[in-house]
């Protein structure tokens, strides 16, 4: 079932508008949990997000048609240091953002791993893996999308639903279309 009732502030594209020049990015965000419920973030060294925690993740290798699930597998290896199979891991939504920073266009795929993982934190070359948990969240410095809506939307998603939200971030102003919402279910 889909809900299109949250709309935020959204206007339809304008053809005038000279941002669609702007390159399209695809990547995915993984979120992995241990055994006590901590998420594992990377403290970001690097843009996009410098200096911010987000979940680890990365652009898709588009040249060589990698997909959104090969590319997750991949991530989780170099960021996390593991290997997870395709059914360890279930897409939980989809974001698009135009215009992020006025940059580019971002295609996001967000998948959760479905076991408990070990993961040392640490340093990494893209930043410092740390565990948090998620009430803490909050309290990071995190990008301001994350915050206003790509971690509510995943907490309410997580563990069985799926979510897809339109971001538009032109001229310093933030509005969303929650296009798609279905929380799990009870089982």
């Amino acid at each position: 079932m889909k809900n299109r009732t949250d709309q935020h502030a959204v206007t339809p594209p304008d053809s005038s508008r000279t941002d669609h020049a702007l390159p399209y990015r695809i990547a995915v965000l993984c979120y992995l949990f241990d055994a006590d419920g901590n998420i594992l973030l990377l403290h970001r060294a690097k843009p996009p997000n410098f200096n911010l925690h987000s979940p680890i993740g990365g652009k898709l290798e588009i040249e060589l048609g990698e997909s959104p699930t090969e590319c997750a597998i991949r991530e989780i290896e170099e960021e996390a240091g593991i290997t997870l199979a395709p059914d360890d891991l279930s897409l939980v939504g989809i974001i698009s953002e135009r215009s992020f920073e006025n940059s580019g266009h971002w295609l996001l795929f967000c998948f959760e791993a479905n076991k408990p993982v070990v993961v040392q934190a640490g340093p990494h070359e893209e930043g410092i893996l740390e565990w948090h948990h998620p009430a803490d969240i909050p309290n990071l410095q995190i990008p301001d999308t994350d915050r206003e809506l790509i971690w509510p939307a995943f907490f309410k998603h997580h563990g069985g639903g799926f979510f897809m939200i339109h971001i538009q971030c032109e001229n310093g102003t933030l509005s969303w279309t929650i296009d798609e919402s279905r929380p799990p279910t009870d089982a």
